[in-house]
């Protein structure tokens, strides 16, 4: 409901500006300028989805191999020592432990299709043991949390975007997008922790966020040391070879499990190209929305409007442009996507704001869709502080992935 006002509004705002220009300016040439965007923009968005069809069917069969080697199910043992201590309601053991780890280690690997059943799985474990049916238990915020905070070790589907829009490099965003994801679901571990007066402080806790905060840390630290330009090409160097030793890894695991990994990466094939063709009218929808938003210049009065506000306190504004990102992930995935798109078009996938929004993209998930559609599955109406905690973790994704893309970029 919300991403439909919020479309409706992209067409109505600009109908508004555009007429005002119409009769303040005698801009002329303005609705014929709109409405020629709205047959070169449905072109772009088919396009896409279309040059999509290859990247996404190799890497989600790359990805089945993994999970039919059992990569899930070794990071969901990895995993369960940590979930047994920031889970304290759930009872050592119960099915509901087993789905969580599923689900988070799916999320990790970017197997969304698989992923969301085992969520809708774990919420229904978990509201068997919810004394109060319709208002959300810890348990499930947390769970609900960390799904939003987005934590995902290789982000397939912004890769393949970058890739499309010709980027040079469409790896180069991989590390920065780890570094913001993570800084997410950290905080939003750590303010639901807190809302719930769990004791994390344990060493179990302690050992998992301490050993991943030590890495992060040290990424960053060793490409501050670097400079920009020796950064850009450690960063290259380092993408490359962590990915495709993944690609090497899971293909030598599925041979080891004695599986038939080219019926399995075929498998996994298979759903590219029917994800490819499902995003169409999402994509059409959106980045026609946003283009006739952007030709009646409704979208530059807003973004300097931004840049002015940030410019008051001597802040570099650059970052204004990637904002219109950053506001629609919370509310629509694909929305934002679509806003990621735009701004790799209108700036230059290889740009400051082309990488930025790559990164802000990959920094967080959906809240409120995820929030919608987790709680709806079990008919929960009083989510709590479910969506405080969501929005702050939101917000440090997006404010990491502004500065670590400053770092890196700019």
């Amino acid at each position: 409901m919300v991403l439909n006002y919020i479309w409706l509004s992209f067409f109505f705002i600009a109908f508004l500006v555009a007429l005002a220009k119409l009769i303040f300016t005698g801009d002329t040439q303005i609705f014929s300028q709109i409405v020629k965007q709205v047959f070169d923009m449905s072109d772009t968005a088919f396009r896409i989805s279309l040059f999509l069809t290859g990247i996404l069917a190799f890497w989600l069969g790359i990805m089945r191999v993994g999970e039919k080697a059992g990569i899930v199910q070794a990071l969901a043992r990895l995993l369960r020592p940590l979930f047994r201590k920031i889970f304290p309601e759930v009872p050592d053991g119960h099915p509901a432990l087993g789905s969580i780890t599923l689900n988070i280690a799916a999320n990790m690997l970017g197997l969304d299709n698989a992923a969301t059943p085992m969520g809708l799985k774990a919420m229904e474990q978990l509201q068997e043991l919810n004394p109060k049916k319709d208002t959300a238990s810890n348990a499930q915020i947390m769970f609900l949390v960390l799904n939003t905070s987005g934590l995902t070790i290789i982000p397939i589907s912004i890769m393949a975007y970058r890739a499309q829009m010709g980027a040079q490099n469409p790896t180069d965003v991989f590390i920065p997008i780890l570094i913001a994801t993570f800084a997410s679901t950290l905080v939003g571990l750590i303010v639901t922790a807190l809302y719930q007066r769990l004791k994390i402080w344990n060493w179990v806790v302690l050992g998992y966020i301490g050993g991943l905060s030590l890495l992060i840390a040290a990424f960053i630290y060793g490409f501050i040391r670097l400079g920009s330009a020796k950064m850009q090409v450690v960063s290259n160097v380092a993408t490359g070879l962590i990915l495709f030793s993944i690609i090497v890894l899971f293909l030598f695991l599925g041979f080891i499990k004695k599986r038939n990994v080219y019926e399995d990466f075929i498998e996994g094939a298979k759903e590219g190209f029917a994800i490819a063709v499902k995003i169409i009218p999402y994509l059409v929808a959106i980045l026609v929305s946003i283009a006739v938003f952007r030709a009646s210049g409704a979208m530059d009065y807003l973004i300097d409007g931004l840049e002015r506000f940030f410019a008051v306190f001597g802040i570099n504004t650059e970052f204004v442009k990637a904002l219109p990102t950053a506001f629609m992930k919370p509310l629509s995935g694909s929305g934002a996507r679509a806003m990621m798109i735009e701004a790799m078009k209108t700036y230059g996938v290889d740009s400051f704001v082309g990488h930025l929004v790559s990164i802000i993209q990959g920094s967080t998930d959906t809240t409120f869709y995820i929030l919608a559609v987790y709680f709806g599955s079990v008919g929960i109406k009083n989510t709590r502080y479910a969506v405080v905690a969501g929005l702050a973790a939101d917000l440090a994704g997006i404010i990491t992935a502004i500065l670590i893309g400053y770092a890196m970029f700019y």
